[in-house]
């Protein structure tokens, strides 16, 4: 991992082909590893502060768990209430401060481009748990890693993200990686929740054959992977725009649901249940896989029929 010593992980954009791939190998390696009953001491001796300015399950105790299966420490801020934040410390020198505790930083805030800011302010490295409706790297590169699982490549697969596009940091960050790698992509949202535009542009401008659109039956029949996110009702203002969008994603997605042959649902979320409110979905149930929620359809597709994995988060 020398190639990645020392560096920040903020923005997929902002990681190298190359730095991809070796975070995938090196996932893959390190799971065969533990999976066979192996330990790891990479982190030994290093210390990991998670620093949890908005609510999360999964992902703090993703990073937690995977430092001390790495052999490292962590020290923690699971609420923002309990430190000096509170009483009106700047981030910028509440990271200067945590610096001098850990080697390593990973921070989950709710203001677009805080994790810039973070790690403009100290000299270790920071890792990007999410920034309000910005980017969150690694949850994309833990998504291309299970679809790499699932389908064994992403070169020439359709994939079709769905939902709340614009609040959706995880789609923002996926996005890229899935052009990069060869899929191509539709998305489909609600009308006021499309992608940003900013973000369709430069996926085009790199030359990445994107689709926009409400029509999310006519994008499963094309896709290999469907790929539901939330709506982010944190990013809402206004309850009735919040219950207006919801009722259009889950009427989006409730549907068709059940017409795909894998999918994931989008955590947090209820078993068996849809992104908005808990509306059961048909024919679904959802299968824990690690870190992620994985939902089956009880139905067998047809001779003829694409399998369809879907992630969300």
């Amino acid at each position: 991992m020398s190639m990645l010593k020392g560096k920040d992980i903020l923005r997929t954009d902002l990681l190298t082909d190359e730095e991809v791939e070796l975070v995938l190998s090196t996932a893959a390696r390190f799971e065969g590893v533990l999976l066979s009953g192996g330990s790891l001491q990479n982190m030994a001796n290093l210390v990991l502060a998670t620093l949890f300015f908005e609510p999360s399950t999964r992902t703090r105790l993703s990073f937690e768990t995977a430092m001390h299966r790495l052999g490292g420490q962590i020290v923690t801020v699971a609420d923002p209430k309990t430190s000096s934040a509170a009483k009106g410390e700047s981030l910028a020198d509440s990271m200067r401060t945590v610096e001098g505790y850990a080697d390593v930083i990973v921070i989950r805030h709710p203001r677009k481009g805080s994790a810039e800011e973070a790690a403009e302010a100290v000299s270790i490295p920071v890792i990007n748990a999410g920034d309000g409706t910005g980017q969150h790297p690694t949850q994309a590169l833990l998504d291309v890693y299970t679809i790499q699982k699932e389908k064994g490549s992403l070169d020439g697969l359709t994939v079709t993200l769905a939902g709340d596009l614009k609040n959706g940091r995880t789609v923002h960050s996926l996005s890229n990686l899935l052009a990069r790698l060869g899929t191509r992509l539709h998305l489909v949202s609600p009308a006021g929740l499309e992608m940003p535009a900013e973000i369709t542009a430069a996926l085009r401008s790199e030359g990445a054959d994107v689709t926009v659109g409400t029509d999310l039956a006519a994008a499963m029949r094309e896709s290999d992977v469907v790929y539901v996110t939330r709506i982010q009702r944190e990013r809402f203002e206004d309850p009735q725009e919040y219950e207006s969008q919801g009722r259009l994603c889950a009427g989006l997605i409730h549907d068709r649901a059940g017409q795909a042959g894998d999918h994931h649902h989008a955590p947090p979320a209820q078993s068996g249940r849809d992104c908005h409110r808990g509306r059961p979905v048909p024919g679904c149930r959802l299968l824990p896989t690690g870190c992620q929620w994985r939902a089956r359809s009880d139905g067998v597709a047809g001779p003829g029929q694409r399998t369809r994995v879907a992630l969300s988060s």
